[in-house]
């Protein structure tokens, strides 16, 4: 049984983001998933000036330290403007000043979703490429268009059966992958 860390990449309080990838933990069988708030994280926007006079933060440490007890991580990402959010963007600036590779052999399923037709594809896709410059073994994504109209907040599900379909399979995938 593998531990699995799920998390959205969002700053929001109402992120569709994170409702996604709490759907994901869900549906997660055989290994044990932990959901977290990257919110819960404080840290300051990215500066050379901050990092060489103040060091790294205990919040800093305290995230990277939780990372490093997974085997595998899920990130829901959102975007903005058609790229990763600039709060995420911080956030992996942060770790990867820590530990250049903080993913390392790190099993990764990347999601996104937004209300637009597009899902979140160019975040997702953003980061995709970006993550295993940090050590990730990306193993899937999965983006979720129109998060309105194919998840119901109520149930905290996908009620698309096509995109639950393709979900399914996406999220069984990086299953095997774990217990490989």
């Amino acid at each position: 049984m593998n531990k699995v860390l799920f998390f959205a990449g969002s700053n929001s309080s109402k992120s569709i983001n994170h409702q996604l990838v709490s759907f994901a933990a869900t549906q997660l069988s055989n290994h044990q998933a932990e959901i977290i708030k990257l919110t819960d994280y404080k840290l300051p926007l990215f500066s050379e000036d901050i990092e060489r006079n103040e060091g790294y933060s205990e919040a800093l440490k305290n995230l990277n330290k939780k990372i490093q007890q997974f085997d595998a991580i899920v990130i829901s990402v959102n975007e903005h403007n058609g790229m990763v959010s600039a709060y995420f963007k911080n956030v992996l600036d942060w770790l990867s000043r820590l530990d250049r590779k903080f993913l390392n052999d790190k099993k990764m399923l990347l999601l996104s979703t937004s209300n637009g037709k597009r899902g979140a594809s160019a975040a997702l896709e953003y980061t995709t490429k970006v993550l295993p410059r940090f050590g990730a073994a990306v193993v899937d994504s999965f983006s979720l268009p129109s998060f309105s109209k194919n998840f119901s907040r109520q149930e905290q599900a996908i009620i698309d059966d096509g995109q639950l379909t393709v979900f399914s399979k996406v999220l069984k995938q990086f299953e095997d992958q774990l217990s490989d």
